[in-house]
Formats: C-alpha cells, sequence, structure tokens
C-alpha cells in the first residue's frame, strides 16, 4: 500500500530511478544534505535537517546522481521563478473566512467556464475576485477555471502544466488563489478546477527523472502516464493526492479532469474509480458535496455509472454531441465532426437521449461510436452541456465565437436551448454579452525550436481539416494573447447589452421554474417541423425557428415566459415566430 506524501517527511521525495539524491537550498547556509533511499524508493535525508529547514520559508530542490543541477520537487506548491528552478516551502497564514460554507451540489447548477489570464486585463485571480458580483447576477452557481497548475511560459490555456501541485505564479500563487475560492464561497458561488492528469507538458517535466511517471506509447498530447505498470502504485498515488490538496487545501467543490478518454490504465480497479471512491469518502468527511466531472469523447456513460451497478462513479461527464446539434441547428456549419448533426433531428435526438452518437456511425470517425444512455435510470443532469467553450472556440483558426456569425436572435436561441434544456448548462466567458473579443489557442514557450514546433503544428492540423492556412493564428505572438482578453467595456452597450438581458432572463426562469431542472429524461419530448424545433418540458414549450422565414405554430400557450430580441406573437391559438426567434412559453 502507498502512502501520501502529508504522511512522510517536508522533503522527502520518490525517486527509484536515481542512486543518490541530496536535498539543496538556496541561501546562506545552504549546502546539500545526502538523503537516504528506502525500501520503497522515498529519499528522506540522512541525518538531522539543518537550521533552515525549520524556516518559514526555504527554496531547495534535488540533486540526482551527478547531475550539477538541482531539480524542482516533484510535489512543489510554488514555483516562483518558473518550472525549471527551485521549488519554495513555505508556511502559510492565510487564515479561511469560509466555515459557514457547506457547499454547492451539480444538480440544478449553471457552471461558468473562465480563463484567468484572459477573463480580466490584469490576467490574475485577484482581479477575476472583482467580476464575482457579475456571475452572481447571471444566476451562476459553480465558477470552473481552466487548468492554473505550473506552465513554463507567462500565458498558456493551462494544458501544458508540469507542477501539478503549484498555482502558476503569474496567476498570483497559491494564497491569491484562496483568496479566489474565498471571494466565490462569500458570495454563494461554488469552484470548479480543470486539473490535467492524462498528460504533462513539453518544458520543464523532470518527472521521469525521479521514477517511472510515464509509460512508453503516446496520446494526443504527450506520453502516457503510467497507471498500470511498474511503479505505477506511487504514480496513481502522486495524483489521488492532487486531488486531495484541491479538496483539502484550497477548498475547492469540483475539479473537471481533462480528456479522461487518454487515461490508459488495465489496471482491476480504474484509476477514475479509485478518485470517486476517495472523492466520496472526503465528501462525507468534510461534509459538503464533492464533485467529479469528466471530459471525455467516448459518449459512454460508463464513466458516470454509479459503482453499484458496474460503473466508475463519477458524477458527470461533458457532452460534445449538444454543442455540435446546436452550433450546426444555429450556424448552417457543416464541416469536419459537424456533417453528421446537419439534420434538425440530430438536436432532437441529443435532447431527448443525451448523445447523437449512441452507437450510430460517425462519419469523421469512419465507425461506429458510442453507447446508449440509460434515460429510463441516469438522471440528464450528469451530463454537462455549452453551447461554447474554450475548446470549441479556441480550436477554431481565428478563436471566432459564435456572436462573430449568428444575430442577436440566434444567440438568444442559443442561450435558450443550453438554460432551458435538460442538461447542466456551462457558459463560457463572455458569451453571455456577446463579446467581440475571440479566444485564440495561445503559447508563449521560451524555448524558440518548441515555439516553431507549435506553430507549425497548429497549421498542418488546421490545413488538414480544410481550413485556410492563412486565417491560423501564431499562437506564439503576443498579440493572440492580448486579443483574446475580455473587454468589459462591451457591457451595456448595443447587442452587448441585448445579449446579457436574455441571458439573466433565462438565469432567472431556470431557477423559478421546477420543469427547467427537473432531472428525468422522461420529461423532454421534442419534435421538428422543417426548421422549427419544439421541445416540451412538462407544461413548459421551447421553441426555436431556425429557418429564415417566419412561423405560425399552432399552441395551447396561456402565457410568453421568454422571448428572442424580435419578439413573438401569442394569441388564442398560435404563435408567430420571426426568422431565428425562440421563445419559451407556458
Amino acid at each position: 500500500m502507498t502512502t501520501s506524501r502529508g504522511s512522510r517527511g517536508p522533503f522527502d521525495v520518490w525517486a527509484p530511478r536515481p542512486q543518490r539524491v541530496r536535498l539543496v537550498v538556496d541561501g546562506d547556509g545552504g549546502g546539500a544534505v545526502e538523503m537516504q533511499r528506502g525500501d520503497d524508493g522515498w529519499w528522506t535525508p540522512a541525518e538531522g535537517l539543518p537550521t533552515w529547514a525549520s524556516a518559514d520559508t526555504v527554496d531547495y530542490g534535488y540533486l540526482l546522481d551527478d547531475a550539477p543541477d538541482p531539480r524542482p520537487d516533484p510535489r512543489s506548491r510554488r514555483q516562483p521563478g518558473g518550472v525549471h528552478e527551485l521549488s519554495r516551502r513555505e508556511r502559510t497564514t492565510y487564515e479561511w473566512q469560509d466555515a459557514a460554507w457547506t457547499g454547492r451540489q451539480l444538480p440544478g447548477s449553471v457552471i461558468y467556464e473562465l480563463h484567468v489570464g484572459t477573463f480580466t486585463p490584469a490576467g490574475t485571480l485577484d482581479s477575476a475576485t472583482e467580476r464575482l458580483e457579475h456571475l452572481v447576477d447571471l444566476g451562476v452557481d459553480l465558477v470552473e477555471l481552466l487548468p492554473v497548475n505550473a506552465f513554463n511560459g507567462t500565458h498558456n490555456w493551462g494544458y501544458d502544466g508540469v507542477g501539478w501541485f503549484a498555482v502558476h505564479e503569474q496567476y498570483g500563487g497559491p494564497d491569491a488563489y484562496r483568496r479566489f475560492v474565498d471571494a466565490c464561497h462569500a458570495a454563494g458561488l461554488g469552484v470548479v478546477q480543470d486539473v490535467v492528469h492524462n498528460h504533462l507538458g513539453p518544458s520543464g517535466n523532470y518527472l521521469p527523472l525521479f521514477g517511472p511517471y510515464l509509460k512508453a506509447g503516446r496520446n494526443t498530447w504527450g506520453d502516457l502516464v503510467n497507471l498500470d505498470g511498474e511503479g505505477s502504485a506511487e504514480v496513481r498515488r502522486y495524483i489521488l493526492d492532487n486531488v486531495r490538496m484541491w479538496f483539502e487545501d484550497y477548498h475547492v467543490d469540483a475539479l473537471r479532469l481533462d480528456a479522461v478518454h487518454a487515461l490508459q490504465d488495465t489496471s482491476p480497479v480504474h484509476l477514475l474509480e479509485e478518485m470517486a471512491v476517495e472523492t466520496a469518502a472526503l465528501s462525507a468527511h468534510l461534509r459538503r458535496p464533492l464533485t467529479l466531472i469528466a471530459e471525455s469523447d467516448l459518449n459512454d456513460t460508463l464513466l458516470v455509472r454509479p459503482r453499484e451497478a458496474g460503473g466508475h462513479g463519477l458524477d458527470a461527464q461533458w457532452s460534445d454531441d449538444f454543442h455540435h446539434a446546436v452550433h450546426v441547428a444555429l450556424s448552417g456549419e457543416t464541416t469536419g465532426y459537424y456533417a453528421d448533426f446537419e439534420p434538425l433531428e440530430a438536436l432532437a435526438k441529443v435532447c431527448e437521449k443525451g448523445f447523437f452518437h449512441d452507437g450510430t456511425f460517425s462519419s469523421f470517425r469512419e465507425r461506429d461510436h458510442g453507447a446508449p444512455v440509460d434515460t429510463e435510470h441516469m438522471p440528464t443532469w450528469r451530463l454537462v452541456v455549452a453551447n461554447q467553450n474554450h475548446d470549441q472556440v479556441g480550436n477554431r483558426a481565428r478563436g471566432d465565437r459564435l456572436a462573430e456569425h449568428l444575430d442577436d436572435d440566434q444567440l438568444a436561441c442559443a442561450a435558450l436551448l443550453t438554460l432551458a434544456g435538460p442538461f447542466t448548462p456551462m457558459l463560457f466567458m463572455g458569451e453571455e454579452w456577446a463579446a467581440s473579443t475571440p479566444f485564440a489557442f495561445f503559447t508563449s514557450h521560451p524555448e524558440p525550436e518548441l515555439g516553431t514546433a507549435t506553430a507549425e503544428g497548429r497549421i498542418a492540423e488546421f490545413e488538414r481539416m480544410g481550413w485556410d492556412p492563412d486565417e491560423v493564428l501564431d499562437p506564439q505572438d503576443p498579440e493572440t494573447f492580448r486579443r483574446s482578453k475580455l473587454d468589459w467595456a462591451e457591457l451595456g452597450t448595443g447587442r452587448h447589452a441585448v445579449v446579457l438581458d436574455c441571458y439573466r432572463r433565462l438565469g432567472r426562469l431556470r431557477r423559478e421554474l421546477p420543469q427547467l431542472t427537473d432531472p428525468a429524461f422522461g420529461s423532454v419530448s421534442c419534435s421538428v417541423d422543417g426548421r422549427l424545433f419544439t421541445m416540451r418540458r412538462g407544461d413548459l414549450l421551447v421553441l426555436v425557428n431556425a429557418g429564415e422565414t417566419e412561423v405560425s405554430v399552432p399552441v395551447d400557450a396561456r402565457e410568453v415566459l421568454f422571448e428572442t430580441p424580435s419578439g413573438v406573437d401569442l394569441d388564442d391559438s398560435a404563435v408567430v415566430l420571426p426568422p431565428h426567434a425562440g421563445a419559451l412559453l407556458r
């Protein structure tokens, strides 16, 4: 059995690969301390630690064998000089103010996804805190941060992280993160942290020097993490301790697990199930909900099926099929993986069945894909959906948002389908006011060769997908990052104010009307007539005219609860929807 670092000395390190390990510190009286290896591959200082070890702040690293330069701690909590430099151990004096916080459950909630570096002009956790009132007014319940772990460079999406236990310094470091969580809880908002355990970034990954953290083979983003080979027990413990850190030390309420389909694990108990078991136990101890949300492109609810029914027991997973169906219905774009979603009936199937590809042929993948959802037993809230997110916007050549292509009514229809639909809705920062700024893919690799390879690889990828290479933004250009920052001055002006009002009204309705949070698939029924989409939710009716001509819909409705900016006309027997318009009727 493995034990967490918390039960070991503060400078102990798991390093079964080197034959010699020395602990070094920077500053007066540092020197090098020989370490002694145990039978389990953990090293501990051979003799009593010098006086510097008890200081409030210690910068330290490890000399491995005869290497001239020290390497940072694999479990480092701070990397003030960057991912190549010494780690910092410090005694935090932070005093939490959220003792009364009882948590936020996922059922019924609205998630808001943001990237710290582009959410505000300053791009820090403290500046993000200043915008929490906006999220409360919007009806948000959970704030999801893109990865904040330490990576090389100044700005990045966060998926190139190599210091999984450290908060990126440019965002403010660990105490700024604590202040952010505290402020969210004070405002009634839960926090979801996006974490990446399926690969490590291309610069600053020193883990293989210490032990067998990786194994043969590669996924889309890099070398495979060793979850089932020799030494994998400690690697799994490393990941599980990282999960516990976010919940225990940083008080977060949920984790979004990046691309879990890239976690190759043949162990008798899959890492995800082990993660769910430990999280459930920790939730019981802390007496507040702790939630695990998986990103997966497999369209298989094995992830969220309860362990009693043979599943992994996670709480929820993303459903990209919803995004694809809404995107195609409103934009008409049918290239690449959008092709199969061209019929409006695809949207109806997703809303009723959870997935469009549930064992059907995927022309993009050139094979059958997915598995059916058990709609009789699984609640709808286990699927997290969005009409925009960092992937679907940022992985376009120019990072262009829906607002660049759709009119105000269509944007309001996207909000209506997302917030009045049966699933857990997730909004992407800025969509609520039709932000004119893009959200592009950006990097800041200090190594010129890595930056060039990233840019060239990006162009080659888009060429394979049929995009004009001249449209592909250079991720290494600082302007690509700068232009991706939200412009908060837009909020109260023109179309931005119009769309924001739609989102706020829908957010209020979602909290007022229990039909909109009914978790039963049986409460949802959809139909398609030409370009008219209809979705019933109890005694509520969602109508979306995805066509270019006005339609008259015979209905027995008493009240228009929501209408898109162009408005609708309701009489005793019918409602008339202009082109692109939508409505929620009682």
